[in-house]
């Protein structure tokens, strides 16, 4: 079997790392990948934003599957595209990636679906983003329409932030045409939560929850980041409640999407808040999270390829998930700086001596080699992951494994897992 993924973050290095472990895996291809995919696979210069190119290297290649990681590709058509050249892929096509890709669209689909969600105004103009603000007024939740990599939403607790909110989305373009559109929506509490689905059309199978950490230090201060860290189970979800959030947020999703002609085949991410009235959706996402998918696939004991593969042919129906009965946990390590402006090129050392740990994996994001070394080329630079008999294990597992790493000018956050574990009661 060759396969050939798409993107070059810890997620993708996750996912080449589950995959490889398939014992008739004759070759993976990641495009463009990093320095951690690039040593258990074969990087290529493919950008995950030329689809001509990815399908004409697929072809040449002979692939047998291909896995996009990020949303880019996935809402570019990607998908679409590998169909018509007869290659299986796994992901939405882009009619449902859109679900990712404008978070106004996400909005009429929850409310033809039924899905819990908070109460929201979409507009085009400041003059009528400034009427509906001062008719509702602070805190609220200000979100540009397209992607942003992870960093368009603006929880903006007073009218001043959202004054600035709006400033930098209106007059500063400061998220392009991705914030052209702008969605205003009101202030949830609770806790967040991730529940990830494996979708073919018709069926929905749920993973394990997971809770990802967004602002980029201790505490929950600080502006959001792409995620710098997650672990899996969440206590605020727990298994016995799974199946039943997906009768809530994903099957009804799947009927609409069905019911509009477009079935949805993929991961259907859903960030819930779990308020005092309920769980209700923040946001879609149409693929693996990053981070969460490191500790996800790290408890997922299921064959991945034949996972996606069920959920490409129609027959998920027939699977069930197999699951680790332990908790896992990884800590993101970025580049000092980010999500700002930062430093690259510092070398890393110690990832041999954090993996020879037991149940310990560094993922790598934004790396790349030089001949033996591996140095730091992106933002989140690594995802240090670990399985233990709880979440306190795991989460000391995994900190032991970030303490064997070194690289100048790092920062990580040092409260990965702190909610569950007061939620438990341990902490």
């Amino acid at each position: 079997m060759r396969i050939l993924i798409i993107g070059s973050g810890g997620r993708e290095h996750a996912l080449t790392w589950k995959l490889s472990q398939r014992p008739d895996v004759t070759e993976i291809f990641v495009a463009p990948g990093n320095g951690g995919t690039a040593g258990i696979a074969t990087n290529v210069d493919i950008k995950d934003s030329d689809i001509p190119a990815l399908v004409a290297f697929a072809r040449e290649k002979a692939v047998d599957l291909v896995v996009p990681g990020p949303e880019l590709p996935l809402t570019l058509g990607v998908v679409d595209a590998m169909k018509e050249a007869g290659i299986p892929c796994f992901g939405p096509v882009a009619a449902c990636a859109r679900l990712e890709g404008s978070k106004a669209f996400a909005k009429e689909v929850m409310h033809a679906a039924g899905v819990p969600t908070a109460a929201a105004g979409v507009f085009t103009s400041r003059a009528d983003a400034d009427a509906f603000v001062a008719a509702h007024g602070a805190p609220l939740v200000i979100k540009a329409d397209g992607l942003a990599a992870g960093k368009g939403v603006i929880v903006a607790m007073t009218d001043e932030e959202v004054k600035n909110a709006l400033d930098l989305m209106f007059d500063n373009r400061a998220f392009g045409d991705a914030g052209s559109t702008v969605l205003i929506e009101e202030f949830l509490k609770g806790e967040e939560v991730s529940l990830l689905c494996f979708c073919d059309g018709k069926t929905a199978l749920p993973l394990p929850s997971a809770q990802d950490h967004k602002a980029v230090f201790d505490g929950d201060k600080g502006p959001n980041t792409g995620g710098m860290g997650a672990y899996s189970p969440a206590p605020v979800l727990p298994d016995d409640r799974l199946d039943a959030m997906a009768d809530i947020v994903a099957r009804p999703i799947l009927a609409e999407m069905a019911r509009r002609g477009t079935p949805f085949t993929g991961i259907l991410y859903a960030g819930l808040m779990m308020t005092a009235d309920g769980p209700k959706v923040l946001e879609y996402n149409v693929r693996f999270g990053d981070p969460e998918c490191q500790p996800l696939l790290m408890r997922l004991k299921n064959d991945l390829a034949d996972v996606m593969t069920a959920c490409i042919e129609g027959r998920l129906d027939a699977m069930k998930l197999d699951i680790e009965d332990r908790s896992a946990l990884g800590v993101v390590l970025t580049s000092a700086g980010y999500p700002g402006s930062y430093p690259k090129g510092m070398p890393i050392s110690g990832i041999d001596e954090a993996e020879s740990l037991d149940d310990v994996q560094v993922f790598q994001a934004g790396t790349r080699r030089e001949g033996e070394r591996i140095l730091a080329n992106g933002g989140r630079v690594l995802c240090v992951t670990a399985l233990g008999r709880d979440l306190r294990e795991a989460q000391k597992k995994a900190y032991e494994g970030l303490d064997h790493l070194s690289m100048e000018h790092s920062q990580f956050r040092s409260d990965i897992g702190l909610k569950g574990l007061k939620r438990l009661g341990l902490a």
